[in-house]
């Protein structure tokens, strides 16, 4: 009961609030950022990044197959970022992910998990896990390089879900 009562709350709180300008009234959204926040779990206000985005992937060179924390790093789910930014054990939601398909053939949900790190991987970027395999990265391959927006939603223990 708490839930659906601290949402009204939160919705009244926007809608109540004055905007100061005709261009701060097109940048909020009380609802959308509700629907958001219902299909997310996080609250209005939940900070927001927009991070440029790299792919990376299990090959016959270079990464392994384990994240910064000791667990195996999850196709579609794994993140690595920089801990000065986001730190490890956070979920993120990933709009522009959400509905591309995952490698056992179900559509994303738009969560990953920041469990793993990387020396390129500084500032304002995120590298997203795709698989195993060169080929791994096509259903990924248009958001490479690109400026994706990622909410902190939460928080997990242990490994990633896989």
């Amino acid at each position: 009961m708490r839930r659906p009562l601290g949402a009204l709350a939160a919705l009244a709180a926007c809608l109540l609030a004055a905007p100061a300008s005709a261009a701060a009234t097109a940048a909020q959204d009380p609802i959308g950022d509700l629907l958001l926040g219902a299909l997310t779990g996080s609250a209005p206000g939940t900070p927001q990044f927009r991070l440029k985005a790299s792919l990376y992937h299990i090959g016959a060179r270079g990464v392994g197959s384990f994240d910064s924390l000791g667990c195996r790093v999850v196709a579609m789910r794994t993140a690595a970022i920089d801990t000065r930014l986001i730190p490890r054990r956070t979920i993120l939601f990933i709009e522009e992910t959400v509905g591309l398909r995952m490698p056992d053939g179900r559509t994303h949900d738009g969560f990953w998990y920041a469990s793993d790190t990387g020396g390129a991987i500084k500032g304002e970027r995120i590298d997203l896990f795709t698989g195993s395999g060169s080929s791994s990265m096509r259903a990924l391959m248009p958001l490479n390089m690109s400026r994706l927006t990622v909410s902190k939603v939460g928080r997990f223990e242990g490994c990633p879900p896989g």
